[in-house]
């Protein structure tokens, strides 16, 4: 695909945000703790160009990892002041790939456009991204270049596995959770929130992934971006180096590292065993990466547990 790789920022709280918009078009999909436990995803397409994707949210440091990662274009509602300023910095190579009506990108020429409904939903929830439109965008500005980003490993094929997972619960922090249940029919994992099946707006069908990668990754305050005495931090999820890693495909669990070795453009995260860095090979499809503190947040179960009932009752 003659295209770039394409990062939007998607709100996953507070509930009334959902259905999202768009999401189970997006080829990758990062999962992220944004501030309180909350999480918020980076969508990455590539494979579609959906004309309505969102609503959008702001960018967090993490996402400056990402841009690079997949060597990408970020779109995204706006961010902190800081965090812009790293973005606006003319030392940093992805400055023109970042695209936000915070640097006055609109809807008539980048696609962020305003949902005209009223029925409860605040201001900050109500944009949504015309992908096109800021593909034709980006090809003006000559940033639209198809690079591919080197990390993932896939065969049609599972590796051997004698454990069997149907039913992965994630927490956050206490405050956001995820449920993904495997279904044999259509050899996908199906997503529930807050015990409660997760769909998608365009096609009125539930989250779902071919493979479910889980990594536990450093989550570092950052307080010192911010004025001496400020009481606002930022959150970095240190997304270079290696760390512990469950991977689920086909109902199958593997258990491994994720690895980045350097911050290079295009260097993403490889999936690898313990001992010989051999690749955990991902069944060929969407992939979601859920990133968390600990893996102790993660609970696994060979049979599906009811999705309504806590984790704290299915272990």
């Amino acid at each position: 695909m003659n295209r770039r790789n394409l990062i939007v920022k998607i709100s996953n709280y507070p509930p009334v945000v959902r259905p999202q918009t768009g999401v189970n078009q997006a080829d990758v999909v990062y999962e992220l703790e944004a501030e309180g436990g909350v999480t918020r995803f980076a969508a990455i397409f590539r494979s579609n160009a959906p004309e309505r994707v969102g609503s959008v949210r702001s960018a967090r440091l993490a996402d400056l990892h990402l841009i690079q990662m997949y060597n990408a274009l970020l779109a995204y509602s706006g961010t902190s002041e800081p965090i812009q300023n790293i973005i606006l910095d003319p030392e940093n190579p992805y400055l023109y790939r970042a695209f936000s009506p915070l640097k006055g990108d609109n809807c008539e020429n980048a696609g962020f456009c305003r949902d005209p409904r009223t029925d409860g939903v605040d201001f900050e929830h109500t944009l949504f991204l015309n992908t096109q439109r800021l593909y034709d965008l980006a090809t003006q500005y000559n940033v639209n270049t198809g690079y591919q980003a080197r990390g993932f490993a896939f065969s049609p094929n599972p590796d051997p596995s004698e454990n069997i997972a149907r039913d992965i619960y994630i927490e956050w922090y206490g405050q956001a959770d995820a449920r993904w249940q495997y279904d044999e029919e259509s050899g996908h994992y199906l997503r529930w929130t807050d015990g409660v099946p997760h769909f998608d707006a365009a096609d009125n069908t539930q989250l779902w992934t071919d493979n479910l990668v889980v990594i536990e990754v450093p989550h570092e305050r950052r307080p010192d971006l911010f004025p001496p005495g400020s009481n606002f931090e930022s959150l970095d999820i240190v997304l270079i180096g290696q760390g512990r890693a469950y991977v689920f495909r086909d109902g199958f669990w593997y258990q491994g590292y994720w690895r980045r070795a350097n911050e290079d453009p295009g260097s993403a995260l490889q999936l690898i065993y313990p001992g010989a860095p051999n690749p955990i090979m991902l069944k060929p499809g969407r992939t979601w990466v859920a990133v968390v503190r600990g893996l102790g947040n993660v609970t696994v179960s060979e049979e599906l547990q009811d999705p309504t009932v806590s984790s704290s009752a299915s272990r």
